[in-house]
């Protein structure tokens, strides 16, 4: 199975793109953090992520989502975000890395989970606010530079997908992987 991460800065269209991937055939596995902070939210803490544990959680989650991911028999499967992000989100953050993430960026690695190209959503020029998502668009441009860094350490090659209409970006992603841009999977 080829596994492609799409990933880029909060309020990208990410998600939007990972819908109309699915809505095409395409496997999808979520993203972990927005489900971290919406149980944590329900739960009574209104920002997780001012607890260094949020990382470990959302790196636990985003593990046991690739692995039950890994049991479809799809030829191709995306992902919305993964263990790089926790690391570019951490270091945003300003936590260090934790033995947890430590260690699942380097399964990630020596497995080769992930194919080499990402698909990085580049910001639309703006951000909505959401309940997870309270960061001012310059915030936003900080971390989309964090992230791409993170990225490049990791060893990964980014794929830039630049603004434009949701079939416009999924038209690239399919090309670019080699299918037919137009055909559902």
């Amino acid at each position: 199975m080829r596994r492609f991460i799409i990933t880029g800065a909060p309020g990208a269209g990410k998600t939007a793109i990972l819908r109309a991937l699915e809505l095409d055939g395409f496997s999808v596995v979520e993203e972990a953090a927005t489900d971290i902070i919406a149980a944590a939210q329900a739960g009574g803490t209104p920002e997780p992520w001012r607890d260094p544990c949020f990382i470990d959680a959302i790196a636990r989650l985003q593990r046991d989502r690739e692995i039950q991911g890994s049991h479809q028999r799809d030829e191709v499967q995306f992902h919305d975000r993964c263990v790089v992000c926790t690391a570019a989100l951490a270091i945003y953050l300003g936590y260090p890395i934790s033995p947890i993430l430590a260690s699942e960026l380097e399964r990630i690695q020596k497995d080769a989970i992930f194919e080499k190209r990402v698909f990085f959503t580049r910001n639309l020029g703006f951000i909505t606010p959401t309940e997870a998502r309270r960061i001012s668009f310059e915030e936003t441009l900080r971390f989309e530079k964090i992230h791409e860094d993170t990225y490049r350490r990791f060893g990964f090659d980014l794929a830039f997908i630049e603004p434009g209409s949701v079939a416009e970006r999924v038209r690239t992603i399919k090309k670019a992987i080699g299918l037919n841009a137009d055909a559902p999977s």
